[in-house]
């Protein structure tokens, strides 16, 4: 079976909802003991729960990604109950809407601390495990907003851009010591946050506004989190071997076609 996962450790940031989810879930398939690092306990424990009844192997642990002494005690617990830390997919994030005059220093530090540092304390916490080991795959969810420019999204994409520039600094880093380090850049994906995000800045434009929403990708609807999942399953797994400090577009045409 290719993408096979069996009996790999995968510690997943923001497994609980949305992509980090979808990828929690993907993995588990493949026979990974799946370990949620998440704040929100319940839509952690929910998706173990949803893991364990299709026969995987899932567990969870309510950690702040911010707190760097949390993550690497999550990481130590984790070392010490399975011996190794084989995959790190980075996907705990926040959004932010407002341009640079409408985005509070208050507004920029949270998305600092947890679309930043929050990956690099995760990777902190993994990488002197997978040095050990001699191997070990990092992917880093980051964003077309981190290469494209998108209106009121300052913050955001300065979190992005950040996310795949220390992807890169990583995967030069380490690739001599068996560390392969990638991260990815969805589109619009369909999530229980996009439904929100209408909801509460377009009340009673709902379906109007995530038509126009859907439509901004040239393919014309929005990604699914399982088919950014499966992305990340390919560059998580042993056939992507040769595949290091690359971001890969998960678009639907959106950076390449809009031009």
């Amino acid at each position: 079976m290719i993408f096979n996962l069996e009996k790999k450790v995968a510690v997943i940031t923001g497994g609980g909802s949305g992509i980090g989810k979808a990828i929690s879930e993907c993995f588990a398939d493949q026979g990974a003991v799946v370990w949620i690092i998440e704040l929100n306990e319940a839509a952690a424990q929910s998706t173990v729960q949803g893991i364990k009844s299709k026969g995987g192997s899932a567990f969870a642990i309510a950690c702040n990604v911010t707190q760097q002494i949390d993550v690497i005690a999550s990481f130590q617990k984790i070392k010490d109950i399975h011996g190794s830390v084989d995959i790190l997919v980075n996907s705990a994030g926040i959004a932010h809407i407002g341009k640079l005059e409408t985005t509070s220093d208050a507004d920029f530090e949270k998305i600092f601390q947890v679309n930043v540092k929050g990956f690099y304390n995760a990777m902190f916490a993994a990488i002197p495990y997978m040095k050990k080991q001699g191997k070990g795959v990092i992917l880093n969810v980051a964003s077309i907003a981190a290469t494209m420019g998108i209106a009121d999204r300052f913050a955001y994409s300065m979190s992005k851009g950040a996310v795949i520039s220390m992807t890169l600094s990583v995967a030069r880093d380490y690739v001599r010591e068996g560390i392969r380090c990638n991260s990815i850049s969805p589109a619009r994906v369909h999530t229980p946050f996009v439904d929100g995000f209408i909801k509460a800045n377009y009340p009673g434009k709902e379906k109007e506004m995530f038509e126009k929403l859907s439509n901004i990708q040239p393919i014309g609807r929005m990604g699914k989190p399982e088919e950014v999942a499966h992305l990340a399953l390919y560059l998580c797994s042993d056939e992507a071997s040769f595949v290091t400090g690359c971001d890969y577009l998960i678009d639907g045409g959106f950076t390449k076609l809009n031009s």
